[in-house]
Order: structure tokens, then sequence, then C-alpha cells
């Protein structure tokens, strides 16, 4: 294992994704989105997985009994104690060549959700906002919807195509969580190995993101600065987190999909999620307000 980095969980996904850390029960949840999965470890426990029976790839916090997913369907409450899934909002529901992908809460309670063709398709999806039982349409003609995150303050949103190589940023309401104006570029990636996967914002503004083909996390100071690159033990890391009573670690996610079963031997952590052993000033992920 390389240095500052460690397993926290060896469970093999084929597309490990969208973790988000659950203070009031110390559990990082994650997915396997092609197979259905919803995991569930707690930070000192042991390894639930929970089959959903559809492609998902986001949760977010409703209150102490209630969960909303991000699936290929919409968003769904799950019930954390019988995880029973109920529809709540229809999203691309009638386009069965698209599913979830990226998504995060805003400051202020919104969610921003984005979608993807299942095979890639260029253009096939987008990315939502949805606030309060409202949705609406914010970016359409997106390839594949990554980087959703924000700042602190709920001013400054980010975003991607991950296609693009760019990584955007865009002046937020916050107290809404809509855009005030139009999207620019805060990272140019072309010229550089991989491609940009998810990210999250700390308490000082800069930007962890995982470099998907890179084999690296890489920092971003609020100018677009590159401050650090984490090397990763895995070609494929796909999505970051806070975790911990204090969000002070990162959490990362990881996948071997698209390997065949030579390049699956030459990566064979693959799936795998892992902890970064850094310092940070990470910050917990804000409740969803779905009505």
């Amino acid at each position: 294992m390389m240095d500052g980095v460690s397993i926290f969980s060896d469970h093999i996904c084929e597309l490990g994704e969208g973790p988000s850390y659950d203070p009031g029960t110390d559990a990082l949840f994650w997915f396997d989105i092609v197979n259905g999965k919803l995991l569930e470890k707690p930070l000192a426990g042991a390894l639930k997985v929970h089959d959903l029976g559809l492609m998902a790839s986001a949760i977010a916090i409703v209150d102490d009994a209630r969960q909303l997913i991000a699936t290929e369907k919409g968003l769904y409450i799950r019930d954390v104690a019988t995880g029973k899934l109920t529809l709540h909002t229809p999203i691309e529901a009638d386009n069965p060549a698209t599913r979830s992908n990226d998504s995060r809460v805003h400051p202020c309670g919104a969610f921003w959700t984005g979608t993807m063709g299942k095979d890639e398709g260029k253009g096939a999806g987008a990315i939502y906002w949805f606030f309060k039982g409202e949705l609406r349409r914010l970016f359409a003609d997106i390839t594949v919807s990554n980087s959703i995150c924000f700042s602190e303050d709920g001013a400054i949103a980010y975003y991607t195509d991950t296609a693009t190589g760019l990584l955007m940023r865009v002046a937020c309401d916050p107290a809404t969580g809509l855009p005030t104006g139009e999207p620019k570029v805060f990272v140019d990636h072309r010229s550089f190995k991989g491609y940009v996967d998810g990210s999250v914002v700390d308490r000082d503004g800069v930007l962890w993101n995982a470099v998907w083909g890179g084999r690296a996390v890489k920092a971003y100071s609020p100018d677009g600065t590159l401050l650090r690159e984490i090397a990763m033990p895995v070609t494929q890391p796909s999505c970051p987190a806070f975790v911990g009573q204090k969000a002070d670690g990162i959490a990362v996610t990881s996948a071997w999909k698209g390997k065949d079963e030579k390049q699956r031997k030459l990566d064979p952590q693959a799936g795998m999620t892992f902890l970064l052993d850094i310092p940070v000033k990470g910050r917990f992920e804000p409740r969803v307000l779905i009505a």
C-alpha cells in the first residue's frame, strides 16, 4: 500500500461511487452503481451490503429515519430501518438508456443530481436542481456528469462533464442553490493524464478531485491552482468524501469497470475503498430538503 493511503473496505465494487458520510451513525455509505448495491460501513464496524434492485449512485440524509437516493428512475426515499424504497421524484424515468450519476447537497438543502447514458452516449445526460419538491434541469447535453460540489457558503458550485476535461465553476444563490451566472472554466485538465471524476470542497475552499485513469487525488485552491497530488494504489479512483466525527479524513471509492481480466490482475485493488491519511478541514454534508 502507498504511503498515506490505507484500505477502508476491501469489498470489490465494479463501479464504486457516491460516498457520503453520516456523522449520526459514524458510517460511510457508497454504491456499486452497475450492480445496484448500497454499501454501508461504520468507520470502526462491519460492512453491510444492501441490494437495491436498480442502479443508484448517490445518497443524502433527509432526517434520522430517511435518506434520499438518486437512481436510474429518479429520487427515492429510503427508510433507514427497513430499507424500503419509495419513489419521490421521477427523473428521466421514461428513458431506460440513462441512469443517475454524481450528485451532492448544496448548503441550503438543495440537491444537484446528474444523469448520463448507461453506454456513456454523447450528450445523453443532464444536471438537475431539486429543492423542496421542485425539479429543474440546469445543464443539458452532458455526457458524464461529475464533480458536483459547493463552497461552504453556497455561493459557488462546481461540476464537470468528464468527457470535456473541463472542471467548471458557477456562481450560485446561497439561499436556493440555483446558478446566478454563466459557468466558467475552473481547471482545464485536458493536457493531463486521466479524467476529472468526483470532487468535494473543504472549509478552506480547497477542491479535492478523484482523477479517473490518473491514479491520483488532486487538491486545488479556490483560484484553481494545483496544491498537491496524492498517488492512489488504483487506476480508477472515482469520488472522495470527508469522514470522521471531525470531518478530518477523506475516503475515496474506486472501480474496475471497463477492465479485462489481464488489466484487473495489474490493478488488483481496483474497486476497493480507501482512506487518505492526510490532515484536512472537511465538513459534513448538509441535510437535503425534500418538501
